[in-house]
């Protein structure tokens, strides 16, 4: 069986994680979406909501799950017996630091290969930090989020969703 691991902060998830997800799981056997934590990053939404909207957008994928860690990538991987770290590419300054991390998972997990993935075009400019901003100042993120990020990040503004 070909198990990948998508992981990421997914503070919060938006279509563009989605859409590696989701190609994610028609290459793989099965695919492991993977909440992070990251010490550098101040987060909007706890691991466990996270995981809770993840798991809500991904529900209809049969093959894949959700789950989280505190630990390295790399540790992770080599526990869950993964091959493959799938990693979505927004554009080329994304490739810059993916590739470093890439390097490092190869260094501490030399049977662990990473695979770049590119976002499809209409997501190309999406992130989650853009997505807060918008949703911060009342902005429409309906169109960049599934709807149940939408609603959650209205309740975390005290806004109506939009």
């Amino acid at each position: 069986m070909q198990l990948a691991i998508c992981p990421g902060s997914f503070d919060p998830v938006t279509n563009g994680h989605l859409d590696i997800i989701e190609r994610s799981s028609r290459i793989f056997d099965k695919v492991l979406v993977v909440v992070f934590t990251n010490p550098l990053k101040s987060p909007l939404f706890s691991v466990e909501e996270r995981v809770e909207m993840l798991r809500e957008v991904t529900r209809d994928l049969a093959n894949v799950e959700v789950d989280h860690s505190d630990g390295l990538l790399s540790d992770y991987a080599l526990s869950k017996d993964a091959k493959v770290i799938v990693k979505g590419l927004r554009a080329v300054s994304d490739f810059e630091m993916e590739f470093q991390m890439a390097r490092m998972n190869q260094k501490l997990a030399p049977s662990v290969e990473t695979v770049f993935m590119m976002t499809s075009t209409e997501f190309s400019y999406l992130s989650s930090s853009i997505v807060k901003e918008v949703a911060r100042f009342g902005g429409c993120v309906r169109e960049l989020v599934p709807e149940v990020v939408a609603q959650r990040l209205a309740e975390k503004f005290g806004r109506q969703a939009r």
